[in-house]
Parts: C-alpha cells; structure tokens; sequence
C-alpha cells in the first residue's frame, strides 16, 4: 500500500471534513488516521490525515492535481502533501556539548528515529570523534564575527548538496543568521536549555537556582530571527529542591533537553506539527 500525509489549514466553514474525506473515498483511498483541530479565537481549522492507497494504481501527482481542483479555491486551503515511506534528511549542528548528539545519534542507530543524517556541522573540531564512531561525515567549520557570513555560505552549500529538509541544533552555540532561516523556515529545530519564556539567555539553570525556582524545564522551538521566540514544538519539566546544587540542575537539565528534542524530532518528521502566527498546532 502507498501510504501518503495529508495536512491542511483555512478558513473554518462548514462541510470541510465531509468534503475531504468524502474525496479520499472516491480515489479508492483509506483514511487509517485523522485529527483535527479548530482555532475558534482565529475561525482557522486544521487538520492531518494519514491515507493509504492501493501502489499498483496510485498516482501522487493526479491526487495532487485533483486535490487541488477540487479543494484549493472552493475553500481558499493551505495544503501539503508528503510521502510517509520517504524518510526526510536530517542535518546536526552541534559545537562542544556531546549529550544532544550522542542521544540523537544512539537514537538514531536503534532506528527510533525514521530520517537519514548525512552529515553533522560544527563550528568545533571537538565531537568529530562521535560522528566518526557513527560513520557519519563531519564538518568542521570554523565561526567568527569576521568569518561568519562565508561559514553561512559553506553551510548553505553543503545542505544543498546534501539535499538537506531540515536542520537540528543540537546545542549549536552560535546564533543562525536569516541566511539560514530563510532557506529552512520553520525547518530548523533548537533545543533551549530552560523552560521558556522563563529564564532565557546563556545561564538560565544559575538564574533559576538564584531565584530558587521548584521545577526546570527545557523547550524545543522551530529558529526564527527573534532569538529563543520561535513556535515552540515540545516542552517538559522535573522537580527540585532547596537540596539541589546547580551541578545537580544542570544534570537534570541535561537530561530533558535530550528526551525533548528527541520527541520535537519525532513529531516534525512525522508532520505533527503545524505552524501559525508563531504557534503551534501539534498532533499526537
């Protein structure tokens, strides 16, 4: 069976799920997932559906064409279209943390993670050992406020020849300029190391254990030009106490950055998650 995702966003109106489902049946298809959701602050409706289609007579490009004729402007719908068989590819920018990257990379290996990686970036040489002991090519470019503009540009070139869909800041220490963020708009996934809004900047668990906060968190968010301000993906939290030291913080700390970047990688390759206004909509 062919098994393609189906995601959709528009106006709220009356007839949009009889009228999709409706036309999945009249291509022979069969809807195995479907969830939606309505945005009644913004009268906007969305919705994710997983459909399966018999291979022998199944073209993407006629239900592309058909989809679109029948949908696009009765509705006046934002839609995409993808392949669930087709793993996306994945790039790794790191720069001298290891525990993103071991865990994403052991992930990886166990096949719990469904994308290819066919490469890792950094503005260090220090973790080339880890990409060499995964056999994934590694690439060593070197930042500076004099040298950023043509890293960006290397970067930029390697992806492309690579055939890159979305990035993963695995604790990459360098701020992406809007070079990158255009080419991968909401295609490029950091882990920040504090529960936003809260605590944000370069030392948030010291910030924290200053103001003597009961829980720490780590959030994941798509890379917009308004630093640590993009869509959040995937958030979570653990307890502490008086007893805690920062040690202790940031053990904890670094302990949910990898469980939740792993569950924001899982989502986005699967196409759970949709964007709007700066939010969003995520499917479980």
């Amino acid at each position: 069976m062919k098994r393609i995702i189906v995601l959709i966003n528009c106006n709220d109106r009356q007839g949009i799920i009889a009228s999709v489902t409706n036309f999945i049946q009249q291509q022979s298809g069969n809807i195995v997932y479907i969830d939606q959701h309505v945005d009644r602050e913004n009268s906007m409706f969305f919705m994710r559906l997983e459909c399966e289609f018999d291979k022998a007579t199944f073209s993407v490009e006629k239900f592309e064409e058909n989809f679109a004729e029948t949908f696009a402007e009765k509705f006046n719908m934002n839609w995409q279209l993808f392949d669930a068989d087709l793993k996306p590819k994945m790039a790794l920018f790191v720069s001298k943390y290891e525990h993103c990257l071991y865990d994403i990379l052991s992930r990886y290996s166990a096949n719990e993670l469904d994308v290819e990686i066919p490469l890792i970036i950094s503005n260090h040489p220090d973790l080339e050992y880890i990409a060499n002991s995964f056999n994934i090519p590694y690439y060593y470019i070197k930042v500076t406020k004099d040298t950023k503009e043509a890293a960006e540009d290397l970067q930029l070139k390697l992806l492309q020849e690579y055939q890159i869909d979305f990035i993963v800041l695995a604790r990459y220490m360098q701020i992406v300029s809007s070079k990158l963020i255009e080419d991968y708009t909401n295609h490029i996934i950091n882990i920040h190391h504090s529960f936003l809004p809260a605590f944000p900047g370069a030392k948030p668990y010291h910030s924290a254990f200053a103001r003597g906060v009961k829980i720490i968190g780590a959030t994941s968010h798509y890379v917009t030009e308004d630093l640590d301000e993009g869509p959040i993906i995937e958030q979570d939290i653990t307890r502490v106490t008086h007893t805690n030291t920062i040690k202790d913080f940031i053990l904890k700390g670094k302990d949910l950055e990898k469980i939740v970047l792993s569950r924001a990688i899982k989502l986005h390759t699967k196409r759970k998650v949709m964007v709007y206004k700066n939010k969003t909509v995520v499917f479980i």
